[in-house]
């Protein structure tokens, strides 16, 4: 019986490159780097696959580069408003900044997008005045993360009663059991 979550957060996440306002647009991303305090941000989802692997793009000199390098488990909180649903994923992530894998998601993208990619001075650095902040024209930082999820946990705050699925990969296949929401 779980199978229809299951379908139902495939069906959910598969929208939303297609969607620009899809509420999963825009999630929490948590990385944990050697100092082993959890790190925050808001990342865009650009991409993801028939097997649930989720892309998003970022400057490949950003912190969490750093804490995915440090620590490749990463946790994600997505959240619909409309249908009250919200999604935690846990799992593996990766960096791609190859040039083909680059080129091809590069691409895609507008040249407002790219900009922000080529600052001359990495994300957090300190900046005196950010009308001053330079940009580089035969450069980028480009690059994309994508996360392998090995667990899902699906709640659905519904009536008469919330619903709460784990979904745990095991093999290739999901496993699932329901929680007290």
């Amino acid at each position: 019986m779980a199978t229809v979550y299951l379908e139902e957060i495939r069906e959910e996440l598969q929208k939303v490159p297609k969607e620009k306002d899809h509420p999963f647009r825009f999630f929490t991303l948590a990385t944990v780097g050697l100092d082993q305090v959890a790190r925050l941000r808001t990342v865009v989802l650009r991409d993801v696959s028939d097997n649930l692997k989720l892309t998003f793009y970022t400057d490949r000199r950003s912190k969490k580069i750093t804490h995915i390098k440090e620590n490749k488990r990463v946790s994600l909180l997505l959240y619909h408003p409309t249908k009250l649903l919200q999604l935690k994923i846990e799992g593996t992530a990766i960096y791609k900044d190859d040039d083909a894998t680059k080129e091809k998601y590069w691409s895609k993208l507008d040249s407002y997008a790219k900009k922000q990619y080529t600052t001359s001075r990495s994300p957090g650095s300190n900046l005196i005045n950010p009308q001053n902040l330079e940009y580089l024209s035969e450069e980028n930082h480009f690059c994309l993360v994508e996360i392998t999820p090995y667990k899902i946990e699906y709640l659905k705050l519904s009536q008469p009663n919330h619903i709460r699925v784990r979904f745990s990969k095991v093999g290739l296949q999901w496993e699932s059991e329901y929680l007290v929401p």
